[in-house]
């Protein structure tokens, strides 16, 4: 569901955008003016804005929306007369512009070609990521498209960034995404697991030692944010670090400075930090465990990585992606998960995330021949296929059951759309067509 934020400060105009675009499915948010609309363009697929506004108009709102995304489509409503400004707004970066009066359906025309630009920057943008990731960000759920959307925003912008989310999500792949989509691409991606380092060797680990600087220290060190110089530090379970280690971290990032242990000077360094954490560190904070003021610094953009349980949709992707994965690793020449078999992984609970999911489908695969895989190959994970339900005696009821709770949640979605439906599950609309009259969904 495309997000269209209009911006006016004419209530009843506001009124009529949302009553003719709500129908067509967009969710709508609302401004008032332009400085109310500057904090939610994140959340936007496009804007609707009027020209005449406040102190901020809606020319400063697309200029200001350029800079902020220049993906981002910007529709321009002009009273006649000013299609000059309008022709300003369009080399300033607007998408397109209408003249009052317009009509509903020209309205509604315009924003459902601009959503479906975005989409397309959207899709390019995480097509160049993977690339230089070297591998395909798989998943097309809402939450997951909505978390890859916003990385690859923040990504462009120099700001520390704070990814938040249980074991296994995915938050080392987030951060890889924010380094493959920004500038500092070209240049190192160090990754520290926080939690693995002594607490007496943080700081020399943090910011470098010189010879002879303790003992054991028989050589000099470069500490991981003099090899990051240039590019990303990711810092994995940040909340483990000591205090007095978050007292150095903090100047590091508010001026760009540290200190090697034993050296006595003071070294510039040009580092941007991507931390993560399964902790609760607003909680930590109160509690005294963390410090607030490198909360914030930290924070400055927090993003929340889902569990595998809030985007269940995107297991049959992801399984097939691991088995591709597994498949020429181990040199097989044919894997293939039966329906029945990803039917049954997809109903497990996961509790260890994507992770557990591919450590599964690794195993899965390592301990086969080759060839087309079914639900007897849950054996070999000591796993049994999920129980059978009271009055699903059989295997194709299972599945059947399975298919309909699916069609079921993702037409609810696509608010009944069903070309987008079938777009989402990956099939033809036929397919899709024969799949609802069968299942009787939506009857």
């Amino acid at each position: 569901m495309a997000t269209i934020l209009l911006c006016d400060d004419e209530p009843a105009l506001l009124f009529t955008l949302d009553e003719a675009l709500a129908p067509r499915g967009y969710r709508t948010v609302t401004a008032r003016s332009a400085e109310e609309a500057l904090p939610r363009l994140d959340e936007a697929d496009a804007v609707v804005t009027d020209l005449a506004m406040g102190a901020m108009s809606g020319l400063d709102l697309v200029r200001a929306a350029r800079s902020h995304d220049p993906s981002l489509p910007v529709i321009l409503l002009t009273a006649r007369g000013s299609e000059r400004v309008a022709v300003e707004a369009m080399k300033a970066g607007a998408y397109d512009y209408l003249t009052k009066p317009f009509g509903i359906e020209e309205l509604r025309l315009v924003v459902a070609r601009a959503v479906e630009a975005s989409s397309l920057r959207r899709d390019a943008r995480r097509h160049a990521t993977a690339q230089t990731l070297g591998r395909p960000v798989v998943g097309d759920s809402p939450r997951w498209r909505a978390l890859v959307d916003a990385a690859l925003r923040v990504a462009r912008r120099e700001v520390p960034v704070l990814l938040r989310g249980e074991t296994g999500t995915g938050k080392e792949l987030v951060a890889s995404m924010i380094h493959a989509a920004s500038a500092r691409r070209e240049r190192a991606c160090v990754r520290v697991n926080c939690a693995a380092i002594p607490t007496e060797l943080a700081e020399s680990e943090l910011f470098g030692h010189a010879k002879g600087a303790f003992t054991g220290a028989a050589a000099a060190h470069a500490g991981w944010f003099a090899q990051a110089d240039g590019g990303t530090l990711v810092l994995d379970e940040v909340g483990e670090l000591p205090l007095a280690v978050q007292a150095r971290l903090l100047r590091a990032l508010q001026d760009g400075e540290i200190q090697p242990l034993g050296t006595g000077r003071v070294t510039k360094v040009d580092v941007r930090v991507v931390a993560s954490t399964l902790r609760d560190l607003a909680a930590d904070v109160a509690a005294g465990r963390f410090r607030q003021d490198l909360y914030y610094r930290l924070s400055v953009v927090e993003l929340r990585v889902p569990p595998l349980r809030e985007r269940a949709d995107d297991i049959p992707s992801l399984v097939s992606a691991f088995v591709e994965r597994y498949r020429a690793r181990f040199e097989l020449p044919s894997v293939r998960f039966a329906p029945a078999l990803v039917a049954a992984l997809a109903a497990r609970p996961w509790p260890g995330n994507v992770r557990e999911l591919e450590n599964a489908v690794a195993r899965i695969v390592a301990l086969s021949d080759g060839g087309t895989l079914d639900v007897d190959a849950l054996a070999a994970l000591d796993l049994d296929a999920p129980p059978t339900p009271a009055g699903a005696a059989t295997l194709r009821d299972q599945l059947d059951g399975f298919e309909r709770a699916l069609l079921t949640r993702v037409m609810g979605e696509c608010a009944g759309n069903q070309s987008e439906a079938a777009r989402r599950l990956g099939v033809t609309r036929t397919t899709l067509l024969e799949k609802l009259k069968r299942l009787a969904v939506g009857r």
